[in-house]
């Protein structure tokens, strides 16, 4: 369950009353465009308030009237998704700092330079995005905020969303050390065992991750990691 602390209000006005919930904000844009989510963990408290900030709460009988349940997450639901979400200044900032910083990692891990064909350093991205003046709102969900921060970045950067294919080629001993990785960083499209002892992948994987995988793989086995350049899938 979230801290109170860390929770902000939602609030919906109904027949002329107010209806809030304390909430985790990282839910807030899920709940708004609709996905199905488990509120259970994600209140501060099981209760539905007059106001919250005072502890006055909303009797059941009232719940019934109105919502025509007394079922607290379906009644949290509707009044995120309604309703109105009231932030301090504080979670205001660090809620767009943290998005700000899921949003530069998602671009470093999903984009590439297309003229070197290397992926761009965190840092230069979140330079530029500086530069370009980028502005966070924080509930928007990351997949449009990264499409809006490409557009942004392209006048500034050589950048390109893509993935790759790869051909991994390891020892079968080496095999139980690095297939997390592998996985953790694609998807494993084929793969054989050779008559030769070595086990063979092709990986599809974001074109940022391609250095840092190879880089991981080599040190886990001690430089015998064969790692392969083999199709760019532009998206």
């Amino acid at each position: 369950m979230v801290k109170a602390e860390d929770a902000v209000i939602a609030r919906l006005v109904k027949a002329g009353s107010h209806f809030e919930v304390l909430v985790d904000p990282a839910v807030v844009q899920e709940v708004k465009s609709g996905k199905e989510v488990d509120l259970r963990e994600k209140l501060a408290q099981d209760h539905i308030y007059k106001d919250a900030k005072k502890g006055d709460k909303v009797s059941d009988e009232f719940l019934m009237k109105q919502f025509h349940t007394v079922d607290v997450y379906a009644i949290a639901k509707e009044i995120i998704r309604h309703g109105e979400v009231q932030i301090t200044t504080e979670q205001k900032r660090v809620m767009v700092e943290q998005k700000r910083r899921q949003v530069v990692d998602f671009i470093a891990r999903n984009a590439i330079n297309p003229q070197t064909g290397a992926p761009h350093p965190p840092t230069r991205i979140a330079a530029a995005l500086e530069e370009a003046k980028f502005h966070v709102e924080p509930f928007r969900d990351i997949d449009t905020l990264a499409n809006e921060a490409l557009d942004k970045l392209r006048p500034l950067l050589p950048i390109r969303m893509e993935h790759v294919k790869v051909r991994v080629k390891v020892e079968a001993a080496q095999y139980p050390r690095i297939i997390s990785d592998i996985k953790a960083a694609g998807k494993i499209l084929e793969e054989d065992w050779g008559s030769d002892g070595t086990w063979s992948g092709l990986v599809e994987i974001p074109g940022g991750v391609q250095t840092d995988l190879q880089e991981k793989l080599k040190n886990k086995t001690h430089g015998q990691a064969e790692v392969t350049f083999v199709e760019a899938l532009g998206h």
